[in-house]
This record gives C-alpha cells, structure tokens and sequence, in this order.
C-alpha cells in the first residue's frame, strides 16, 4: 500500500499539471469534492482550485493529506480501489512491451460503420457517433495506462491524427479509461470498452460530459483488429 501511496505522490509532485494529476486520482477513487474537502479540512473551493490549476501547485504536506485522504475513504467503503490497483501493481508487466497500438485507416471510416464492424453496443452519446469520422483507432491496455502513462506521453496515443477511437482492454469497471480522457488536453473521438458487459456509472457520466460516444463490445482484441485492419 506504501508502494502505491509513494506512486500516486511521485506522480502528482512531478506532474507539470499536478492539480489535474490530483483530479484524476480524485475521479479514479469515486470521491466528490465535497467529501474530499471535508476530510482534507480545507474549502471546495481550494480543492476547484487545484484541480483546475489556478492555485500554485499543492506542496509536500497537502498532497500527503490529499492521498491519505483518498486511502481514508475508500478503505470506509470496502478498499476497492486499493485493491484494484494494488493488484495492478502486483502484476507488474514488462516495461519493454508497449500498452498501446496505434492503426490509421487507408480511408475515412464513419462512426456508425466503425461501431457495426466491432459489434459495438452505444453506451452513451449516440447522436454525436452519427456526425463522426474515424481515420484510426488505438489500443491501449486499461490496466497499465492508469499507473504507467505520464502527461508527456499522452499525445503519443494519438499518433497522427486525434480523429480516432480508443479501444481499452483489460477493464474492469470502465471507469479509469474515462477519467484518464477527463483529464487529459486531447479528446479520442469514440472511446471503446472491450470485454464488459456492465460499465461503471462515473464513466458513463463522464462520457456524457465530454460529449464523447462510448460503446461496449464483446469481441476479443485480436477479433477487433482483423476486422478494423481490413478497413
């Protein structure tokens, strides 16, 4: 739990977005403002504040509160959150594999096409598929991006064009796709959770906030690109 405690820390101290670093692990944890401040004791608005990087970056002692805080809580609830990352990081993938891969399309592919090729369930904003045009897609395993991606690497994801779907394995609620997207700077135009039947609530209110189509799709990975690299 230290190990992890001492990751989330180092990520936010190092972070050139620290209040957006906190505001993902705030989002990760499923805890509101409100119920964060109130365990910090500092206001909401100090925490709005941070998160949205108008206030300089919180020093040592206010990131330490900040984690334990978020330890606090959800140990309150049952610890799942530990859990699920503590087993993450148990895992511990070899570094030298990468967690994405990025395929452009010869040609553009529309949202709907793109969604009728995976099998694709619409889990939200399906009127904003209807208007969008695909030139690629990226897979990106759920599991390590959370605890391995830092903010200079994001844009990598994208490759040449932001006009593209994410495709996340290895998911277990759906909603640590979601809140990495919340807090990043560049927006997929469809994200994709594979292998879930049921998707968390958080990542369907995120989806609906940024206005981005998540779907659902039973195929495997490797159905997936065989159907998408004959595009």
């Amino acid at each position: 739990m230290e190990d992890l405690k001492e990751r989330i820390a180092g990520e936010i101290a190092l972070s050139d977005s620290p209040g957006s670093a906190m505001k993902k692990w705030r989002e990760l944890f499923g805890i509101s403002q409100v119920e964060l401040a109130k365990s910090i004791r500092i206001t909401t608005s100090t925490i709005s504040d941070y998160e949205s990087n108008r206030r300089l970056s919180p020093g040592v002692g206010v990131i330490k509160r900040f984690i334990e805080a978020l330890f606090t809580i959800d140990e309150s609830r049952g610890s799942n959150v530990i859990r699920g990352l503590a087993n993450m990081s148990m895992e511990k993938p070899d570094p030298n594999v990468p967690f994405y891969n990025i395929k452009d399309f010869s040609t553009p592919l529309s949202g709907i096409d793109f969604n009728r090729i995976i099998e694709g369930k619409i889990i939200a904003n399906l009127n904003y598929l209807n208007s969008t045009n695909l030139f690629g897609y990226t897979t990106i395993d759920s599991l390590r991006v959370i605890l391995e991606i830092s903010p200079q690497e994001y844009p990598k994801l994208f490759g040449s064009t932001t006009e593209r779907a994410f495709i996340f394995e290895n998911v277990s609620t759906g909603r640590s796709p979601m809140v990495v997207i919340r807090v990043a700077p560049i927006k997929p135009k469809v994200v994709v959770i594979q292998g879930l039947t049921s998707i968390d609530r958080l990542a369907i209110k995120l989806a609906q906030m940024e206005k981005i189509p998540l779907i659902a799709t039973k195929l495997s990975i490797d159905e997936i690109k065989q159907r998408l690299d004959k595009v």
